[in-house]
């Protein structure tokens, strides 16, 4: 039996990757996908290989304006039971070469934007429907390089404590997924030699799949999940655990 029929799903930074993977796993399990991205044209591609019951929506997490026109098109369908914060920005820099645009770009799309994401959908949202937020294993690890990435991605573990305390009478859960390296578009084109000194820490020997964190979107979409409340749920082949 598909898991969720009949439900109303948002899906921010849906054109590629774990978004896109996860917009074509809801709809196979019988949603109806609302996705976004910054690009029209991927956003159009994304929608074609996606095929069926899917909505794109052009835009910027971190342009409040944008997320208001987002959720205008959604409420002209209805309402929602699934929000996956997943748009996400990708930088590193050590401390001594940080800068403030480096800064406020990282915090602006992954904090900022996924924050105001979650708020704006409150009034549609449903009760007892389910938030998910991507981290990642980076705000868990003390990678060098990634301070300011590393701190947005424990920021969004932040957010999901609160928000489980605060949307409780809601009956809405809130949870976390973080990924580790995973075989997607922002992660390609590296050194070879970097690529391998990325898959040695990782326990199970190789990066994941976006397909595999889609399945981990699934799970704590639908009612398998229903007791599941608060946690970060880590995807990334042990790294972060060992």
């Amino acid at each position: 039996m598909k898991k969720l029929v009949m439900k109303t799903a948002v899906i921010t930074g849906g054109t590629t990757g774990i978004g896109l993977a996860t917009a074509q796993l809801f709809v196979g399990e019988g949603a109806y996908v609302f996705i976004t991205g910054r690009r029209q044209k991927e956003l159009d591609a994304a929608v074609r290989e996606i095929g069926t019951n899917v909505t794109a929506v052009q835009g910027d997490v971190s342009n409040l304006s944008d997320l208001d026109r987002l959720y205008e098109t959604v409420k002209a369908r209805g309402r929602i039971d699934v929000v996956f914060a997943n748009a996400g920005v990708v930088g590193f820099a050590p401390l001594g070469t940080t800068t403030e645009e480096h800064f406020d770009k990282i915090f602006n799309i992954n904090v900022k934007g996924t924050l105001f994401t979650v708020q704006k959908a409150l009034p549609l949202l449903n009760d007892g429907g389910s938030i998910i937020l991507t981290s990642s294993v980076a705000g868990s690890k003390g990678t060098p390089g990634s301070g300011v990435y590393g701190a947005s991605k424990a920021a969004i573990r932040t957010l999901v404590r609160v928000w489980t305390s605060e949307l409780r009478e809601r009956r809405i859960r809130a949870n976390v997924i973080s990924p580790g390296p995973i075989d997607t578009p922002a992660t390609a084109g590296g050194p070879p030699e970097s690529f391998a000194k990325l898959v040695a820490t990782i326990p199970m020997g190789r990066v994941g799949r976006a397909e595999e964190v889609a399945k981990a979107a699934l799970f704590l979409a639908c009612d398998d999940s229903s007791f599941v409340t608060g946690i970060e749920l880590f995807v990334d082949g042990g790294r972060a655990q060992v």
